[in-house]
């Protein structure tokens, strides 16, 4: 299948992707910078705590591709939803394990207007879905939906720096689809939720199991948090092609992250 193999200018155009739905939860309107030869098909919305609606992400297109980016922790109600780390039955896929309460109520919140929008696209083109952090979570999750319950029966999934999103019979179902998980070693984010997650309340424990594969970067910087912003991870996969990098940021001013 065209898109199978790990692709480095792949992973550095959609980690800028993801750079700008943080962008989009900065403004107001929900504006960022589409990049050039792709279209914005619709931005959408989601509640993580409180029953407030954030911007969480949005769908671009071009005559090849369709893309689906979600945004990473950025809000008070996002390190509540975080911290839900008990497990919920995965509703949208039969026998398909256990995943993230919070992560599942997030991505709940905003499903209908994410699969609502896939029906008026075309399936001919390739589905790629995208995130960071709490947003690779959430490609995560929509990326088994999406395989199941559209005519996109294939999507292809990049994620950056994302956590651990369920159970093994969950990171069973999804390794039959195509994943690629971009991890720095010394971030500490993809190492959480533990392996085994204890509730302290009735002692009940959750097992925890990434999805394959891994592709694994190594970079240190001066803090906790700039091992894994998603500028930081743009940069390291940038230093491996640099030409390509910059020809794609002179070419769409403003898309590129930036420290």
């Amino acid at each position: 299948m065209k898109g199978q193999d790990y692709d480095n200018r792949l992973a550095i155009f959609l980690a800028a992707v993801c750079g700008q739905t943080y962008t989009q939860f900065s403004n107001k309107d929900g504006s960022f910078v589409v990049p050039k030869g792709y279209e914005l098909v619709t931005g959408f919305k989601g509640v993580a705590f409180y029953g407030i609606e954030e911007w969480f992400g949005y769908i671009i297109e071009s005559d090849e591709r369709i893309i689906i980016a979600f945004r990473g922790t950025s809000s008070s109600a996002d390190w509540m939803a975080n911290a839900m780390a008990r497990q919920v039955k995965y509703k949208f896929v039969s026998d398909a394990g256990w995943t993230h309460k919070g992560f599942t109520q997030i991505y709940s919140s905003l499903r209908d207007d994410v699969i609502g929008a896939l029906k008026r696209l075309p399936a001919r083109k390739t589905m790629f879905l995208t995130g960071h952090s709490l947003g690779g979570a959430l490609a995560t999750l929509c990326a088994l939906d999406v395989a199941h319950n559209t005519k996109f029966n294939s999507p292809i999934i990049y994620t950056f720096g994302s956590p651990r999103v369920g159970n093994p019979d969950f990171a069973r179902a999804l390794s039959r689809k195509i994943s690629h998980r971009v991890a720095n070693k010394y971030d500490l984010v993809p190492h959480l939720p533990p392996l085994l997650f204890k509730v302290p309340e009735d002692d009940t424990i959750y097992y925890y199991m990434h999805v394959k594969e891994l592709h694994q970067l190594e970079f240190q910087d001066d803090s906790i948090t700039a091992n894994h912003i998603i500028a930081d991870y743009f940069k390291d996969l940038s230093s491996s092609d640099s030409a390509y990098s910059q020809h794609m940021c002179t070419n769409n001013p403003g898309f590129c992250p930036e420290p």
